[in-house]
């Protein structure tokens, strides 16, 4: 069904209540590909079994943790189909650095719809509060929907974000595992465009793709590890434009650049001349 614009933009999103322990930490590192070094102590510090340090990406699973159904882009006046569904843009603020275990509440909106003419983007935003009721972490992200368009908004910003014109501050070349989506989906996303083959090839793939979640959260590591000694308490904010596709298995090259208190990079896939995968990459120092 068409885009309902005025039952959609500015819907409340129902709030949801959830919790986490340092198991689910450690399960959503793993996903990302952590311990590859295993001797390594600050590589240790992601997967330790009482008190592991917590990526600022944590934020876009933990409240699904467990989820064994398909997601559904069902929100009031808006009806997709998920073949049609890719990831837009990421972004996670942290308010202070976020705890092994803990319990929560999310509270969100359908904050922006741009009509892309055939297509469609989506802009939802969630506020998380502890049990406290001190704030954990903000998140916004967009959805690209294929076909659902022409529905009569605004088309929305377009302007894209230039690179520094010098050397990068670091290069990083981060390997995926051919098994990672497989992993990275028991934190709770099913879609099965990321396990399926017959279903990635009827969206468009020949074989099941990365979760760009999955992608953001390398990054996010990678960039930590590189630039930050690993010390995830360093990072205040994490976002990042998803540019492309990414299969398991395949290589990310990360180039990273230190603009004021920002590290802001681009994301390619070597084994494919350099296709972009993520673009717009910011890490906010805290």
């Amino acid at each position: 069904m068409p885009i309902d614009l005025a039952t959609a933009l500015g819907a409340e999103l129902p709030t949801r209540e959830f919790s986490w322990t340092p198991t689910d930490v450690q399960l959503y590192h793993l996903g990302l590909g952590a311990g590859a070094r295993q001797t390594d102590p600050v590589e240790l510090t992601y997967l330790d079994d009482n008190a592991p340090q917590v990526l600022p990406t944590f934020a876009t699973v933990a409240p699904t943790l467990g989820e064994t159904e398909p997601p559904k882009v069902s929100f009031p006046g808006i009806e997709i189909d998920l073949a049609k569904v890719v990831h837009g843009h990421q972004e996670v603020v942290v308010h202070k650095p976020i705890p092994a275990s803990g319990k929560a509440t999310s509270t969100g909106r359908i904050s922006e719809i741009w009509d892309k003419g055939a297509n469609a983007v989506i802009v939802q935003e969630h506020t998380v509060v502890g049990s406290d009721g001190d704030p954990l972490w903000t998140v916004r992200s967009s959805i690209f929907a294929r076909g659902e368009g022409g529905f009569g908004g605004e088309r929305g910003p377009s302007a894209k974000a230039a690179l520094p014109e010098r050397a990068p501050e670091a290069e990083i070349l981060t390997p995926t595992l051919p098994q990672q989506a497989l992993l990275y989906r028991l934190c709770g996303d099913r879609n099965p465009l990321h396990s399926d083959p017959e279903f990635a090839k009827g969206a468009g793939f020949p074989a099941p793709i990365l979760h760009g979640l999955c992608t953001y959260g390398v990054v996010c590591k990678a960039i930590t590890d590189e630039l930050l000694d690993g010390d995830a308490s360093r990072v205040g904010g994490f976002r990042a434009k998803f540019a492309g596709v990414l299969y398991p298995g395949e290589t990310l090259r990360i180039k990273v650049w230190r603009e004021g208190d920002e590290l802001i990079g681009a994301v390619t896939v070597v084994e494919r001349e350099d296709a972009p995968v993520l673009g717009e990459v910011a890490l906010k120092i805290a």
